[in-house]
């Protein structure tokens, strides 16, 4: 028996190599891969998002990954230096799936980022603008994919019930999109009265995508409809949805209807329309940009040729068309008319590559100009449009191309006079999260109580999964008291006092209980494995979300092993059984280290703040030395290059070996370079400023290497995990057999 589970533990050891090593190199050649894609994106200057985008900490990261699996576009995110990272910026379109699964919250959805702002509406975390009681939802509020325009209004209508006084004047929902229409269900759905109306026709902005344009890609709950959507869904199938939609429940929209500004106080609003006033209580701006389209602002611009999107593409069957754009738009326009239609097709972008734009769209567009169906123009810009010709200015090159029509597709500018009336304020985001409040010290008490309702929100939340864990804690505390309590005359006694004890039958591992605790210990164990599951299969998202999974996850390990102890009596009798623990222990123990141990450890201690600081104040100190460190000589220079130089993280055994030695040496050179200064104050200077960069240079590089070393927790995590259910495979085996020849003899 012993040597056969010698030879089972060895193999299966073995199988457990082969599994790290493949982990290692698979996710070596993804981050090489990734690393790759973001320094070419950055190289190209295409690695800032430009419009609502995760932005993942580091130092929180656990690298489960499961939020690259949730993106629907695909490898957005990637893996860089362990870690979670948007690779992709460009191709984001801010669904927010990678922030809901993500198990740790290390993911914030923001707007814009630290170089390049985002100007829109402000609002608090209720959509609530910076005029109280107006509130701003969908693409004017930066939400563009219609699955978060949809879960803004949802949102906006829960709230608008809370909040709303009842027989007062009517919630107004001004746009007729997605938002507007999510709005309308959710006040519908609670009793709240509203009025919806629309300046032009029923989908706002969808109504004037491209025919049979995908519209949207994921399903989402309405109320009083029940799940809505498929997986892909064009605008006709979207747009006649709405319609079924708006006929079932009952929703009437007032189409033709524009509003031009909103008057009084909260609670007694005036809207006007080009209809007429409305009274209302709330108002919910839920239009899109779309109906101020962004203009090239050339001479001809205001003729009839030039369109400001594509409908039908049959229309220009034969025509000269010209589209002007980089984005999906653009691209979707240019695509459908070389497709559906005869149109000579020109494609005019203005940037050096198309880099606003899907993946798919964009490999379609290359084979469609390899097929010579289109033709593209980059880094063109239109200067005139004229009666049958358009002059362009290509590379700097003025060019001539002869056109019927114009399609500019450039995105659409913010409704700036509405919003003027209506008195909402704009912001400027820089990384900034929706609805995060900014604290400016001016002492607004409107800014101060959306601020204090943001920090209880969080702390709810906290408590919440406080409780959840207490509960969890309280589960193993009564499970383990009450395996205690069983055993209680059982467990203390020896091994030769046990044979002789009447509970023995029974309490031994073979025994009805001790048999019994350990198929209930194996099926708890095992269930460890849903959460594996759950973050692969998008199908059981729906049965709760990730952090939750993660929380039962930790609880499973946490009580397997001390279950399974009272199983093995407090003892172990075979090699197979102590392997079997011992893998059991490190699965545990790495696990601890992933979920507590390496979010803790930052990538660099936290001083890269700091070494920016002391660089900056290291290079104004060498423009004042400049003469003397001409004095000091090649020596003095080397020693500042090298102080300076860029720092890197590595082997945290090879740091402790070789720090002794590069302290020793940096300390015979700086002896060295002290005998070429002549006034001993100006080297204390020098000295000082070497000394505190080469210190946080090696703290710099301690944590780099600490964060390094304990990445590697999950090679061990899940690789044993993969050998404890061969090992428990083969223990119920080799327990199934010789209880059956024991039971015959």
């Amino acid at each position: 028996m012993d040597f056969a589970s010698l030879w089972i533990v060895s193999g299966s050891f073995a199988c457990v190599g082969l599994l790290a090593g493949g982990h290692l190199g698979r996710r070596w050649l993804r981050q090489r891969r990734d690393r790759a894609a973001l320094d070419e994106k950055a190289g190209r200057g295409e690695h800032l998002a430009r419009s609502l985008h995760p932005v993942i900490d580091p130092n929180v990261c656990i690298g489960s990954l499961s939020c690259l699996k949730a993106c629907p576009e695909g490898d957005i995110l990637g893996v860089v230096d362990g870690a979670a990272s948007l690779v992709h910026a460009d191709h984001c379109i801010g669904h927010g799936r990678c922030a809901a699964e993500c198990p740790v919250g290390a993911i914030r959805l923001v707007f814009g980022t630290a170089e390049r702002g985002v100007d829109l509406p402000e609002v608090d975390g209720h959509f609530e603008s910076s005029r109280p009681g107006v509130h701003v939802v969908g693409e004017l509020g930066g939400m563009g994919l219609i699955k978060n325009a949809i879960g803004q209004g949802l949102q906006v209508a829960e709230r608008i019930a809370e909040i709303v006084p009842r027989g007062g004047p009517e919630v107004v929902v001004v746009g007729a999109g997605p938002a507007g229409i999510a709005t309308a269900l959710g006040l519908k759905a609670r009793g709240v009265p509203f009025r919806l109306v629309e300046q032009g026709t029923i989908g706002g902005s969808v109504a004037h995508y491209p025919r049979r344009k995908i519209a949207m890609t994921e399903t989402v709950e309405l109320p009083l409809v029940g799940r809505f959507g498929q997986r892909l869904i064009t605008k006709e199938e979207l747009l006649a949805s709405w319609h079924r939609i708006l006929r079932k429940t009952g929703i009437h929209v007032e189409q033709g209807v524009k509003v031009t500004g909103i008057e009084g106080d909260d609670g007694r609003f005036t809207v006007r329309t080009e209809a007429g006033a409305i009274a209302a209580s709330k108002v919910v701006l839920a239009i899109g940009r779309r109906g101020t389209p962004r203009r090239l602002g050339v001479p001809g611009e205001e003729t009839e040729k030039v369109l400001y999107g594509l409908t039908d593409p049959d229309q220009y069957d034969g025509a000269r068309v010209l589209v002007v754009g980089g984005g999906d738009s653009a691209l979707e326009a240019a695509i459908q008319l070389a497709e559906e239609s005869t149109a000579e097709v020109t494609l005019s972008y203005r940037g050096d590559a198309l880099a606003r734009c899907r993946e798919a769209n964009r490999r379609r567009l290359e084979g469609l100009v390899q097929a010579g169906r289109i033709r593209a123009l980059l880094r063109s810009t239109v200067t005139e449009i004229r009666a049958r010709e358009v002059l362009l200015d290509v590379a700097g090159q003025a060019a001539t191309l002869e056109n019927d029509f114009v399609i500019v597709n450039a995105g659409g500018e913010l409704p700036l006079e509405l919003l003027a009336k209506a008195g909402v304020s704009l912001r400027r985001y820089h990384g900034e999260a929706p609805g995060e409040v900014h604290v400016d010290g001016t002492g607004d008490g409107y800014r101060e109580q959306r601020r204090r309702a943001a920090a209880r929100r969080e702390r709810s939340d906290r408590i919440r999964r406080r409780v959840v864990r207490t509960l969890y804690a309280l589960a193993g505390i009564a499970i383990l008291a009450a395996l205690a309590w069983k055993g209680r005359d059982y467990y203390p006694l020896s091994r030769v006092e046990r044979l002789r004890s009447p509970l023995h039958p029974s309490m031994k591992p073979a025994g009805t209980f001790g048999h019994s605790i350990g198929m209930a210990a194996t099926a708890f164990m095992l269930s460890n494995f849903l959460y594996a599951a759950r973050k692969r299969w998008k199908r059981l998202a729906a049965l709760g979300s990730i952090r939750s999974w993660l929380d039962f996850h930790v609880f499973v390990g946490f009580m397997s092993p001390l279950v399974i102890v009272f199983h093995a009596a407090f003892q172990s009798n075979n090699l197979l059984a102590t392997g079997t623990s011992a893998a059991l222990a490190v699965v545990v123990s790495t696990g601890i280290v992933g979920r507590y141990i390496y979010g803790m450890v930052p990538s660099d201690g936290g001083k890269s703040v700091e070494l920016a600081e002391l660089l900056g104040r290291f290079e104004r100190l060498r423009a004042e030395m400049g003469p003397l460190l001409e004095e000091a000589g090649g020596p003095a220079r080397a020693l500042l290059d090298r102080a300076a130089a860029p720092v890197r993280g590595g082997s945290l055994l090879l740091l402790f070996l070789a720090v002794p030695a590069q302290a020793l040496v940096f300390r015979v050179r700086l002896a060295r370079v002290r005998r070429r200064f002549r006034d001993p104050g100006h080297f204390a200077r020098f000295r000082e400023a070497v000394v505190r960069l080469a210190r946080l240079r090696w703290q710099i590089r301690f944590y780099a290497s600490l964060k390094r070393l304990l990445r590697g927790w999950r090679v061990f995590h899940a690789s044993l995990a993969v050998f404890l259910v061969l090992a428990i495979a083969a223990h119920i085996g080799l327990s199934l057999y010789l209880g059956y020849g024991l039971l015959h003899r």
